[in-house]
């Protein structure tokens, strides 16, 4: 490497600068200075195409003010700047030259870094050699190039600081799937993004399950997520931990009865051993086993304790039947987790031969939920008060209630239950819903789907498109304007082509220039037929009509946007996001009358 000084005009930002291509720097704390005393501290530079010409590798804040200090003089050619001109080619020695600069200069932003190590990465350096090249430990080298996992716009925004430090790195756990979908939740005004360790709860589908819990060999086991920036790795199949690790308490249980323990308790997540509530006693005396199980997965075994008032009362002398002793159990927990296991997979396979049974099995299963199932009911939420009594007035919002009534006088359940669907779980409920359905004939089950699906249907989903396109829902008979609609109905422009619509160009041009409150009169009067205006019957906004369309091109119609995707879907491309206002109409369905479609017995 020699130095020389090298004039203004021959010198330009590399592409293997940090800086290269991005906003002109800060260079407000340095600028005082070369204006006083020009650029000491020379650049690293190294030849570039043309004669004489030089790219300059790091330095590009002192470039920068020198070129500031000789617009303000006027000097076009500006003095000539000290350099050390490296070999021309060698990309990744100027990489590092240029973050090692700048990281002792200023620091850079973790995207900025995790862009420079990527390309050393590229040009051939291990995690090793960058390492002891920047001095940092190896493992702040794996953090940084973590952010890789990221997509791009997730990358932005932590740049653009609109995302926590916290946050972004347990993104980096996340799929790219999860990541578009945790997106789709912080775009939504309307819905949460978790953050923080609320985030990787979220990821991980409930408690996050650091491996470090395990009470069994997780060598060589799949859907574990290393988490580097906390040292630890996650499971994220929590069923499979689960099984595995009842499997091991199991076997812990079986041994501490072996070795002469009245009893094992074991406390299940959710419930908690508190430690005032018990008093140490020994094995001899009747002393117990407690097995803590937390929801993280963490397990506490606690020997020798009785309760309280046990104790005291053996304190007073008193015999106290602490329990006889349990008596081993048949099979070990390995056994019964094997013999589950082989009875899941034959029932299953014999199940598919019995469509029938499996249809009201699963129906079962999403009315009252059990551990793999979570099926919620649609709340439709609303903060308007004229909304939510236009809504529960309605004649849509009646007729399924009627069906609803009917559904649950079917199944047995009280008139009075607001839905269907909504159950906790529990197994004996479970079973017995099962085998009242299978008493049913496939005309009654399908009523209660049809109750079921509706109670559990997405409010403005893509859903709602496909079904009422598909099955040819005619507005006009479930729904007519009412207060509610014209109150929230406020828009000038739309309103004009609403009276174009029920009135006519001729009295829309007319009264273009009224206000939106003489425009709606004129909606209302013809829609009811007063003041001496034509009556119009059946009248529904485009947006509201299968399939919908939208007034104006400006977009923002979640109706529409959700029927371009189903007409997307149904041709097998994508919608296009240039015209989210644009009127896209789904294929032809058949028009079906809204009655129920005939079911064999």
């Amino acid at each position: 490497m020699k130095l020389q000084f090298i004039d203004l005009g021959k010198l330009s930002i590399s592409k293997a600068n940090m800086r290269y291509a991005k906003k002109a720097p800060d260079v407000s704390d340095i600028l005082p200075t070369v204006r006083k005393r020009g650029v000491l501290v020379p650049l690293i530079v190294r030849p570039n195409c043309g004669p004489d010409a030089f790219e300059i590798v790091a330095g590009a804040r002192r470039f920068t003010a020198a070129k500031i200090v000789a617009d303000e003089r006027g000097d076009s050619e500006g003095e000539a700047l000290p350099c050390a001109i490296l070999e021309q080619g060698d990309d990744a020695a100027a990489i590092e030259a240029s973050l090692i600069e700048n990281i002792a200069r200023l620091d850079p932003d973790e995207v900025t870094r995790w862009e420079s190590f990527t390309r050393l990465v590229k040009e051939g350096r291990d995690i090793e050699d960058i390492a002891a090249t920047f001095g940092i430990p190896e493992l702040m080298v794996r953090r940084i190039l973590a952010l890789g996992n990221l997509i791009p716009r997730i990358r932005g925004l932590f740049r653009k600081g609109k995302i926590d430090r916290t946050t972004v790195r347990h993104l980096t756990l996340a799929t790219k799937r999860q990541q578009k979908a945790w997106l789709a939740l912080l775009d939504d005004p309307q819905q949460w993004a978790p953050t923080g360790r609320q985030l990787k709860d979220w990821l991980f589908g409930g408690a996050c399950i650091p491996v470090k819990h395990a009470l069994f060999d997780t060598e060589g086991m799949k859907g574990i997520t290393l988490d580097l920036f906390e040292q630890d790795s996650y499971f994220a199949d929590a069923e499979a931990f689960w099984t595995a690790q009842n499997a091991a308490i199991d076997e812990r249980r079986d041994a501490y009865l072996d070795n002469g323990w009245s009893d094992v308790v074991i406390i299940p997540p959710g419930e908690y051993f508190h430690a005032y509530e018990y008093v140490r006693m020994p094995k001899t005396k009747g002393g117990r086993v407690y097995v803590d199980v937390s929801a993280n997965g963490e397990v506490e075994f606690r020997e020798g304790y009785v309760t309280d008032k046990e104790a005291k009362r053996i304190a007073k002398g008193e015999a106290v039947d602490t329990g006889p002793k349990v008596p081993r159990p048949e099979v070990t927990g390995t056994m019964q987790n094997y013999i589950d296991l082989h009875r899941h997979a034959a029932v299953r396979a014999a199940l598919t031969g019995h469509p029938k049974v499996a249809l009201r099995l699963m129906v079962a299963h999403a009315i009252v939920g059990s551990p793999l199932w979570t099926v919620r009911v649609e709340g439709q939420a609303t903060r308007n008060d004229a909304v939510r009594e236009s809504v529960e007035t309605c004649k849509g919002e009646t007729d399924f209630d009627a069906k609803r009534r009917a559904v649950l006088d079917l199944l047995n359940y009280s008139p009075e239950e607001p839905t269907v669907t909504g159950g906790n779980g529990d197994p004996s409920g479970l079973v017995g819903l099962f085998f009242a359905l299978l008493g049913l004939t496939d005309r009654a089950v399908m009523q209660v789907i049809a109750v079921v699906i509706g109670e559990t249907l997405a409010v403005g989903s893509a859903a709602v498109e496909a079904v009422g396109g598909e099955i040819g829902v005619d507005m006009a008979r479930y729904w007519q304007a009412d207060d509610a609609f014209f109150e929230a109905l406020r828009d000038k422009m739309v309103l004009t082509r609403i009276v174009a619509e029920v009135a006519g160009e001729p009295v829309a041009s007319a009264n273009a220039g009224e206000k939106t409150k003489t425009l709606k009169q004129i909606v209302r009067d013809h829609i009811g037929g007063a003041n001496g205006r034509a009556k119009v019957d059946s009248w529904v906004p485009k947006w509201m009509a299968f399939p919908p369309a939208a007034y104006t091109d400006r977009g923002g119609v979640g109706t529409v946007t959700a029927a371009e995707l189903v007409a997307a879907v149904r041709a097998g491309s994508e919608p296009d996001p240039t015209s989210p206002g644009a009127v896209v109409a789904l294929p032809a369905p058949e028009q079906r009358e809204q009655q129920p479609e005939p079911l064999a017995a």
